[in-house]
């Protein structure tokens, strides 16, 4: 396998992970003509892999807008949720070059798959998809990586948060929510893990949320900055219960490790989210824009250890049964191979 991107770097570099091939190619620097000459340039390492075998080449919403013609590759769209997904759904207009850009990658495609319903159908209607089939095929976790660790004891009051600092994951009523929930729950604490990130008008948004606490919440919040995914189990396995508001997702990953590490969740009652789990079966949920809502699920999952329990465990079977790499890898190949068959019966007959 091969993953090829366009990056930062002084020139093109190639790693191996874990038996995968990762191509960082040099960006383009001129404004331009540097959507012209990366679309080229990823073209052409296409054309190479295509030489050692490549028939299929699967990417983001946008992925293909500048990619040439690769004869005899089949491009796959998977829907993380792109530019017009989440403009819309977050009551912002699509700009207009991100979403030429976004329909012209559509139009290159053979097949598109999406990483939940809702967002196939959102997308679908935006870009006017019409009734083209699009399978639902959930990003998975490894369940044996993200598991309960009872050696690792939870510590009272700890709340967990894991995602970008940044506006749409609800981190601002998280934050004014632990008001409440410190009165309730004095002992409470809450950790952020993630990079920070700028937001129009106020810049640094982990800033900006430190403007708004006042002394009691500043002391019991700690924003730890980006933690490398490999030690999420860990600082997961802490927590007694995990957080995450979103204002809107796709899918949301963060949202399967919690549950297949067994842990109590508060997660928002947004569409995506309540495919992949049920309110008092897997989480609790609450109303992201509320603080009193987010308050009342943290403070019940901090003082009830057999909710958390729970919780937790009807979590663990939820990820397992559902979203384990197991389980959706075979549903991935078997994707993948009507693709290409139907590509090369399109093929055939033409």
């Amino acid at each position: 396998m091969d993953v090829v991107g366009l990056y930062d770097v002084d020139e093109d570099l190639c790693e191996e992970d874990q038996g995968v091939r990762v191509w960082r190619l040099r960006r383009a620097e001129m404004p331009l003509t540097r959507f012209l000459r990366n679309g080229w340039k990823a073209t052409r390492k296409l054309h190479k892999l295509q030489g050692e075998g490549l028939e299929l080449v699967e990417g983001q919403e946008n992925a293909f807008a500048a990619i040439g013609p690769v004869p005899g590759v089949a491009k796959v769209v998977r829907m993380n949720g792109g530019h017009h997904f989440f403009a819309v759904t977050l009551g912002k207009k699509p700009k207009l070059w991100r979403a030429w850009q976004e329909k012209r990658s559509f139009e290159q495609a053979d097949a598109i798959c999406a990483v939940s319903r809702y967002v196939a159908e959102v997308t679908r209607e935006l870009l006017g998809l019409g009734d083209m089939d699009i399978p639902i095929l959930p990003n998975p976790v490894d369940v044996s990586v993200f598991r309960p660790m009872p050696d690792i004891p939870e510590e009272p009051g700890l709340i967990v948060f894991a995602g970008t600092v940044c506006r749409k994951k609800g981190l601002e009523p998280l934050i004014r929510s632990m008001e409440t929930v410190l009165r309730e729950v004095p002992e409470a604490r809450l950790v952020v893990a993630g990079r920070d990130q700028a937001e129009p008008g106020v810049g640094s948004f982990r800033e900006y949320l430190l403007g708004l606490m006042p002394p009691a919440v500043r002391r019991a919040v700690s924003f730890l900055g980006p933690v490398a995914h490999h030690e999420l189990p860990e600082l997961y396995a802490r927590a007694q219960v995990c957080v995450f508001p979103s204002f809107m997702e796709s899918q949301g990953i963060v949202f399967v490790e919690a549950m297949a590490m067994g842990k109590a969740l508060v997660a928002p009652g947004i569409p995506p989210v309540l495919e992949m789990l049920e309110d008092e079966v897997q989480a609790l949920v609450c109303d992201p824009h509320d603080p009193e809502t987010i308050a009342a699920g943290l403070i019940r999952c901090l003082r009830d250890a057999e909710l958390r329990r729970r919780l937790g465990a009807q979590g663990r079977q939820r990820a397992v049964e559902r979203f384990s790499t197991e389980v959706l890898l075979e549903k991935n190949l078997a994707f993948y191979r009507q693709v290409l068959e139907q590509k090369a019966g399109r093929h055939a007959a033409a």
